[in-house]
């Protein structure tokens, strides 16, 4: 990790642990020693982050000079801590991190009157049964669908029955208690869903199916709304 890379890993460390934030907290989420968030907290005051505290009392991000300053109406705010709510109940588990990591971003640069409307939001989401866990590397699909190219991967219906698969990959869906990926299957010649928790061995193909997706999509959901 580079020095440049750790102080912006510390200054996301800051925003998300609950203040203040000991250096032993800090090291912890980094993986570095004590003396090393000591060196790191003057680089980052040096850099114009206001932070609060001291070695043994742990530490405040007061200001983030990383950011812009930001301003929303009320509604607005609510909006916001909605979606990332719900993001951080049923997104998958690269998502739900970052909406976490968006949530401290906000919470570092918003006055303290809407910072405490962040906290203690009226809306909110949660998720009150188990969400299966993903078989694949779900980002690495979330970047294929992104680039337009086909997937490969093992794929276990309902009734346990073995398939290897290549699609298009459209769009993933929270569906009930699972996420779905919604594709145009090439084995079935068809628009198909796929149930992320029974997938495996997920491999991107050099085979791009550019500028379709957007179309395809629209299709897919109108043949499964219709």
């Amino acid at each position: 990790m580079t020095r440049t890379h750790r102080l912006f890993q510390l200054m996301q460390a800051l925003r998300n642990a609950p203040p203040p934030a000991t250096a032993a907290v800090l090291a912890d989420a980094l993986g570095v020693t004590t003396r090393t968030v000591y060196r790191d907290i003057d680089a980052l005051r040096g850099l114009g982050a206001v932070i609060d505290g001291a070695a043994g009392f742990g530490y405040t991000l007061i200001e983030d000079a990383a950011l812009p300053p930001l301003g929303f109406d009320p509604e607005e705010l609510e909006a916001l801590v909605l979606g990332l709510r719900e993001v951080e109940a049923i997104g998958d588990p690269a998502l739900a991190r970052a909406a976490s990591a968006a949530l401290g971003k906000l919470r570092a640069r918003l006055p303290a009157g809407q910072a405490h409307r962040l906290e203690h939001a009226v809306l909110t989401a949660r998720r009150y049964g188990p969400l299966t866990a993903p078989g694949i590397d779900v980002r690495a699909l979330r970047q294929a669908a992104w680039d337009e190219r086909r997937v490969r991967f093992d794929y276990a219906d309902a009734e346990d029955r073995a398939t290897t698969r290549e699609v298009d990959p459209l769009s993933i869906v929270y569906w009930q208690t699972s996420h779905v990926l919604l594709a145009w299957c090439h084995l079935r010649n068809d628009f198909r869903m796929f149930r992320l928790d029974r997938m495996q061995a997920l491999e991107v193909l050099d085979i791009s199916f550019r500028p379709r997706r957007v179309p395809m999509l629209r299709d897919c959901l109108a043949q499964m709304t219709g």
